[in-house]
């Protein structure tokens, strides 16, 4: 072969090269999920007090500082302090009712957010961390959920996958084990731990969860799931990637249409 049949080769070859990338590189840009964050306010945590185990406490029974509604910038009236308890109201008695989850205005990382709850007959409702504030987007395409649920009555105690959407269980994905939830009407005490990307979930006093975020095996579960690559992309990109490159987000509680009571919520910055 004379050199300007090796030149032309090794143009051709470099051309190929070129055209191949510029392709993956244009498939990349066809295939990117696009989605917007939100830039609303946050609270100062060390403005907050602390408890004699050293966790903040975010909510005592008294106040609603630093806590507004998710991708808003004031509390949904449907919200409100009851007896010293924080109640989510089906039916409040407000002129004008506004609906949606509730979030505390903070980004954790590390934390032990703990807090006693009950919910009403057929009720249904969760908590959500290490969430983002996504424009036109539900909180729980970016959160893992700590379910919340009246296990004998609301139908989705029947639905899901070996019974992983039942109280404190994370929601559609790991079963909760033992099921130790108390009955409707009913004070459960729950704690959920997150530490370098290890969680637990904790229910009257017992560990019943536990899985570890941004490992194959988180992808695995994402994938069996309803926020499945296929079934739902931007939940699972995000969800993959929960809490994005600060791996931090809020805490958030859920507005599913049910009365639910919530009380004594500290959380413990580790």
């Amino acid at each position: 072969m004379n050199k300007t049949s090796i030149l032309t080769c090794a143009l051709v070859g470099a051309l190929s090269i070129s055209a191949c990338k510029a392709q993956k590189n244009a498939d990349a840009v066809e295939n990117k999920i696009n989605y917007e964050l939100l830039d609303l306010p946050k609270v100062n945590i060390k403005s907050f007090k602390k408890n004699a185990n050293g966790a903040y406490v975010i909510f005592d029974g008294s106040s609603l500082e630093g806590w507004r509604g998710y991708g808003k910038d004031h509390i949904p009236n449907k919200w409100s302090l009851d007896n010293g308890t924080l109640k989510f109201s089906k039916a409040p008695s407000v002129s004008s009712p506004e609906g949606g989850d509730l979030i505390f205005a903070h980004d954790f990382k590390d934390f032990e957010l703990e807090f006693e709850w009950k919910i009403s007959e057929g009720g249904n409702s969760g908590v959500f961390f290490l969430a983002k504030e996504i424009k036109g987007q539900p909180i729980y395409i970016s959160s893992p959920e700590f379910q919340l649920l009246d296990n004998e009555r609301h139908p989705d105690a029947k639905m899901g996958v070996d019974n992983n959407r039942k109280s404190a269980s994370l929601y559609d994905m790991i079963p909760a084990k033992p099921q130790n939830a108390k009955p409707a009407g009913e004070w459960n005490n729950s704690k959920i731990v997150v530490k370098k990307g290890k969680v637990s979930h904790y229910q009257n006093g017992v560990k019943v969860v536990e899985y570890e975020l941004w490992s194959p095996a988180w992808t695995e579960l994402l994938q069996a799931s309803k926020f499945s690559k296929e079934k739902w992309p931007l939940a699972f990109e995000l969800l993959n990637n929960v809490g994005g490159k600060s791996k931090s987000g809020v805490i958030g509680f859920q507005d599913h249409g049910d009365d639910v009571w919530l009380r004594n919520i500290t959380v413990k910055v580790l």
